[in-house]
């Protein structure tokens, strides 16, 4: 018998929404009834998507942020979820779920030192939640290059999952998994998603609201005739953002549940996953990938940069706050690394094992010790975990929701000043000196095409109200 098999990869993600200060989300009035947009998303996408069993039939991503946030605040959703990936390691010796690196950052655009904080803690909050090594990371705006990749696969991820203008070949066969070569002889496996199909599902409501009239009308259609014909087996990847099944489009959460759980079936297809896949069917073939790519921006990386067509309004800001946070990022790195020096040998593999104090599982006293080779006194090591705050906040600077769109007067770029503004703040606190006259500066020449408040304002009132 023919195999035709079909997966749907839902990446679940919100940007960030907690005041550093309090760690709390602000009432969101938009949100209403609830308190929140991500207790509102929860409420119509996540928790019904996990009470179906939908979780048990894709390949997903939670985001870290995201699924620290959903344990707080809803742990049995987080068990359902976290159950539907065991049953199919018990059952298949593979998971179904996908790490992300943790703070949705635009790695081509992070230095090489951020994009493996960034895969070291994603890593790391898998394993947290899950028990296991992931084999699988979801890219950010799936946005990959080389260097990116290569820090994937250094790391132990097997596979990830691109948007097919992301290959270097035109015409590409996307019913089969590809080995990217990479650099000193390694190599990395990629799925490339079907682009028309996720498109549909993504932006056109009427796919979505018959699964039996999907499969038949728009799902069978895309497989390769000419491999149909030679018996080879095929699978085509759907890839959208999870809360398109409940949130963005009502009572899709149910058109999953049929989807994946019948209307497939009954057509001969037989839904996977790319870990299972890659059991029994390694990749055949070999293709690069086009650097500095995404599956949001048709331009590469073009609209986390600055005015972009994928956009109708003025990015020009976008360059701008880009330039502000490196040169702070350079400032508050130097400071750290000063202090560290002659008590940590490993200062960025200290950073790197953080991500363990973040998740409770070590108190950051015996992390430090561990770094240094021996107990420091207890203000040294009091000193090393505020830079190391300070260092995380660093990273939530950059959380790439804060440059998607062209509109600044927006939740998500203050949302990324504030962090800035708590990253200098803590820096203050553990060495004495203050960063803000430095990221003012900066902020205050980014141009800003509204008449709201100007960057360097924000962050201003910020750090003084933390103050």
């Amino acid at each position: 018998m023919i195999s035709h098999s079909f997966c749907v990869h839902a990446h679940f993600y919100q940007p960030p929404r907690e005041d550093p200060l309090t760690g709390a989300i602000p009432k969101e009035s938009g949100a209403t009834p609830f308190a929140n947009w991500n207790e509102r998303i929860h409420a119509e996408c996540y928790r019904p998507n996990a009470e179906l069993g939908n979780f048990s039939h894709i390949s997903f991503n939670i985001g870290p942020t995201l699924f620290r946030w959903m344990n707080d605040h809803d742990a049995d959703t987080c068990r359902k979820i976290i159950a539907q990936d065991g049953s199919n390691v018990e059952r298949f010796g593979a998971g179904n779920a996908m790490a992300q690196a943790y703070n949705h950052t635009i790695l081509p655009l992070a230095s090489r030192r951020d994009k493996v904080t960034q895969v070291a803690w994603g890593i790391a909050d898998f394993r947290h939640r899950y028990g296991r090594m992931p084999q699988g990371m979801w890219l950010p705006e799936t946005a990959a290059n080389l260097e990116t990749l290569s820090i994937l696969a250094d790391q132990g991820i097997e596979y990830t999952i691109l948007a097919p203008w992301q290959a270097d070949q035109e015409n590409l066969d996307v019913t089969e998994p590809y080995r990217v070569p990479l650099p000193e002889g390694r190599s990395i496996t990629v799925f490339f998603y079907h682009a028309g199909l996720s498109a549909g599902i993504s932006f056109n409501p009427a796919l979505t609201t018959n699964a039996d009239r999907f499969v038949a009308g728009e799902l069978l259609t895309y497989y390769n005739a000419d491999k149909t014909q030679a018996g080879e087996p095929q699978l085509v990847l759907l890839a959208s953002d999870g809360e398109l099944y409940g949130h963005h489009q009502p009572h899709r959460d149910l058109f999953l549940a049929h989807l994946v759980d019948g209307a497939g079936r009954k057509r001969g297809l037989a839904p996977t996953y790319p870990a299972m896949w890659l059991k029994q069917h390694p990749p055949r073939r070999s293709a690069g990938i086009r650097e500095n790519t995404s599956w949001s921006c048709h331009h590469g990386v073009g609209r986390w940069m600055g005015t972009c067509s994928c956009t109708p309004g003025d990015g020009s800001w976008k360059a701008g706050l880009h330039h502000a946070f490196d040169h702070l990022s350079e400032e508050i790195d130097n400071l750290y690394l000063q202090t560290l020096a002659g008590y940590i040998r490993d200062p960025w593999g200290l950073r790197d094992r953080y991500i363990h104090v973040m998740l409770g599982e070590m108190p950051v006293g015996e992390l430090v010790a561990e770094s240094a080779g021996k107990r420091l006194p207890e203000a040294k090591t009091a000193q090393i975990y505020v830079l190391l705050e300070a260092q995380r906040e660093r990273q939530r600077m950059y959380t790439s929701c804060g440059w998607f769109f062209d509109d600044f007067d927006r939740i998500e770029p203050k949302n990324n000043l504030a962090y800035a503004a708590q990253a200098v703040r803590l820096t203050r606190l553990a060495t004495g000196i203050d960063l803000e006259p430095t990221a003012l500066y900066d902020l205050a020449k980014v141009p800003i095409p509204c008449a709201g408040p100007c960057a360097d304002q924000i962050f201003h009132d910020h750090l003084h109200r933390a103050a």
